[in-house]
């Protein structure tokens, strides 16, 4: 298994589950260059790892991530964010390009993603909540699309994904505005699965529902997010006869069978 700076991974097989912490507590896991480089090659890791089916996305310290760490990036990419020539703003372009890679591997993945947000999902924390499948949060945590309070129009997924989530009306007040909005309040707009009393509660309930997910039948979880998605873009009828095409393709007997005697033993 690799190292990755500002990641700690912790693999749980005989769950089938994962918990990958975002491990830079002291900057309450402001996303550094560290996080950006490393984010694919980490959910290549998981993606190929037949061990792992789901896995939960958490904050270690005191707070699940206040986004991006801005003068680590300023500090570092300076010339491109300056440099006013064609060459430089091409750049700066591939720059943000490879920053959303992470997430792209993501939502396009076969495994489960759940984040598992405390005390604050700001930013860049929020756009990687909203490239997970579900999102759970303590009830002290304040969400905020807070990119129009630092005059950058958000890039890194939030504006794209959001709206099928909690509806245009709502992130364009979350847009606008860039407000802190309360567990509660989000939770109402959709973007929260759950809400719990705190951070260990919160750990302890994205577990047992990451091995809830994990005990069912991993091609058909997987080929359910590959449903949704398609659905993202295509019409109803569209999606009926991609779901068509897919049982007729993937059908499992064995597994439907398997999973009708599990089913039966648990009611006996």
């Amino acid at each position: 298994m690799n190292t990755y700076p500002f990641f700690s991974l912790e693999k749980h097989p005989e769950d089938k589950t994962a918990v990958l912490y975002f491990n830079r507590p002291e900057k309450l896991n402001a996303m550094n260059w560290p996080f950006w480089r490393d984010l694919p090659a980490v959910i290549d890791e998981l993606e190929a790892d037949p061990d792992v089916r789901v896995v939960v996305i958490a904050g270690k310290g005191k707070a699940f991530c206040v986004g991006i760490d801005v003068f680590d990036f300023f500090g570092q990419f300076e010339e491109l964010l300056t440099g006013a020539t064609p060459g430089a703003r091409e750049k700066f372009y591939q720059l943000i390009l490879q920053m959303q890679e992470g997430f792209h591997h993501m939502t396009g993945g076969k495994k489960v993603y759940i984040a598992a947000a405390h005390k604050y999902c700001i930013g860049a924390g929020l756009d990687i909540s909203s490239a997970c499948d579900l999102r759970l949060a303590s009830k002290d945590t304040i969400f905020s699309l807070r990119e129009t309070k630092i005059a950058i129009v958000a890039d890194m997924g939030s504006l794209n994904r959001l709206p099928a989530i909690i509806g245009q009306g709502n992130t364009k007040m979350m847009a606008y505005t860039g407000r802190d909005f309360s567990a509660e309040e989000v939770f109402r707009m959709g973007l929260l699965n759950e809400i719990y009393e705190d951070q260990e509660q919160l750990m302890a309930g994205a577990l047992a529902l990451a091995r809830e997910i994990a005990g069912n039948s991993f091609s058909t979880v997987a080929g359910c997010k590959n449903m949704l998605k398609y659905m993202e873009t295509h019409s109803a009828e569209d999606g009926l006869r991609y779901v068509a095409a897919w049982n007729s393709a993937f059908f499992n007997t064995g597994e439907i069978q398997e999973a009708v005697v599990a089913s039966l033993g648990k009611k006996k």
